[in-house]
């Protein structure tokens, strides 16, 4: 089980001092990051797998899903690339219970974007964006850097629920001449 995390998810509303109207377009548009990536890299998108199996939640993770502390999950870490680079770290977990009906929900995307069965299946409902600085010990050892804003919502449908953590990347505001410093 993880300690209480020194950090809080909150939605846009809760953020003071609000986050530069460039950040906080990314952090809070409810569309498909998918479909927006792909399109601001002209195509050149990709999913690139790190690591994808069962594991225990994280405290945060089982308060977000309503389980108990210590849960087991389906968690599928990735790179979502544009140009080839790294733009997007993003988490995705289910509760193990929860899947009990959609066994080959998670488990069957390999390189596909998860984004592209949760928009395309109009059965999932997505809830409210939230947004953070994400801890740096929760992010792939080479991109671990203080300060990066991630978002996350949690995506339901029947008894399924599927929270989505995506964590931009300095190269994403690099590729669009934003210094990520600023942010």
């Amino acid at each position: 089980m993880t300690a209480a995390p020194a950090f809080q998810w909150l939605g846009a509303d809760q953020l003071h001092p609000a986050p530069p109207a460039v950040l906080a377009d990314w952090l809070f548009d409810s569309g498909s990051l998918t479909r927006r990536l792909t399109a601001l890299s002209a195509g050149r998108f990709a999913v690139t797998p790190l690591a994808e199996g069962w594991q225990v939640l994280r405290d945060d993770e089982c308060a977000a899903l309503d389980v108990v502390p210590g849960s087991t999950g389906w968690v599928r870490e990735v790179y979502l690339l544009g140009a080839e680079r790294p733009w997007v770290f993003a988490r995705s977990v289910a509760a193990r219970e929860a899947l009990a009906g959609f066994s080959g929900v998670l488990a069957e995307l390999g390189r596909r974007p998860l984004g592209e069965l949760l928009f395309s299946d109009p059965a999932f409902a997505r809830g409210p964006l939230q947004a953070t600085h994400y801890p740096p010990d929760w992010l792939p050892a080479g991109i671990r850097c203080p300060g990066l804003w991630g978002r996350r919502s949690r995506f339901h449908r029947e008894t399924l629920s599927v929270l989505v953590a995506e964590v931009f990347l300095p190269e994403l505001w690099r590729y669009q001449g934003i210094d990520p410093d600023t942010l």
